[in-house]
């Protein structure tokens, strides 16, 4: 994955919220993107619904995984 960013997403290099399918939710720091919305996101943590948090790294999610992104931080 290249780390050339979509100018929709370089204005949300921050940090982000992610709801996956499965009920899964990640948060974590945007650092790359591909044009299938691959997302490379650093510094993740996976977020359990009873409010555990996992430490996973880096990771990248698949763009067709992704029910909602949302900022967690206003640029």
């Amino acid at each position: 994955m290249n780390k050339a960013h979509s100018p929709k997403l370089r204005k949300h290099m921050d940090k982000l919220s992610l709801k996956l399918n499965g009920g899964r939710y990640v948060q974590g720091i945007l650092w790359g993107s591909s044009h299938f919305m691959n997302l490379m996101i650093d510094e993740c943590v996976k977020m359990a619904i009873s409010g555990q948090q996992n430490n996973i790294r880096t990771v990248e999610i698949e763009g067709n995984s992704i029910i909602t992104l949302k900022a967690l931080e206003q640029v």
